[in-house]
């Protein structure tokens, strides 16, 4: 189980060094990023909250770095295409995240194994869904296939998949707080702020270098 984020290609961004990524294609969150591809993480979850301020929030800045931040600083319930991707590496199936929910609604699967309701990640013509089955998890890649892939792992084993994903999600938050501290020195504390309330762990400390 890995935290991912849905990416699309940085054509003509030029506010830090971004890696070359597929477009559509999903970006692993961890500790093992490179620098550009914690730019391009950082881009892309800013660029998923770059959305026009209304009466409740400040206007944009006239700067291009500060405009492009504004949503990910200003907005108090933020947003990130991705969420939780499992794989089983003995079949090869793959449960991607769907279209309805987020990167930033990854503890939903916490209540999902705790109370055992049905979970839905999307819609026509793609509906990925999760259930719960006494002790074990089933995860169907398209619920709108009657011979959809599937993936059954037992609950404990989906627990700790949990942990994991929930552990790359804090190894992230600390590589992307060393990295504003060298790309966007002016902004790390408000950008780690911001990224550890999407996620919904605690920020990591600030490096001395900021």
């Amino acid at each position: 189980m890995q935290p991912v984020l849905e990416m699309y290609a940085p054509d003509g961004f030029a506010l830090w060094p971004v890696a070359e990524v597929e477009p559509f294609g999903f970006l692993p969150l961890s500790g093992e990023l490179s620098p550009a591809e914690v730019g391009s993480a950082v881009m892309r979850i800013a660029g998923c909250n770059d959305i026009d301020p209304d009466g409740d929030r400040p206007p944009r800045p006239a700067d291009a770095l500060d405009s492009f931040l504004h949503g990910l600083l200003t907005f108090d319930a933020l947003f990130a295409a991705g969420g939780l991707r499992v794989t089983d590496i003995s079949t090869g199936v793959t449960f991607l995240p769907g279209c309805c929910d987020g990167l930033e609604d990854w503890r939903d699967w916490h209540q999902f194994i705790d109370d055992g309701s049905l979970l839905g990640f999307g819609h026509d013509p793609v509906s990925p869904v999760a259930e719960r089955f006494d002790d074990t998890v089933r995860l169907t890649v398209n619920a709108e296939q009657s011979d959809s892939p599937v993936i059954e792992l037992p609950v404990a084993e989906f627990r700790n998949l949990l942990a994991g994903a929930e552990r790359d999600l804090a190894d992230f938050l600390a590589l992307a707080a060393d990295w504003t501290s060298r790309h966007l020195p002016g902004h790390c504390a408000p950008v780690t702020a911001a990224l550890a309330r999407l996620v919904d762990l605690p920020a990591p400390a600030i490096p001395p270098e900021a």
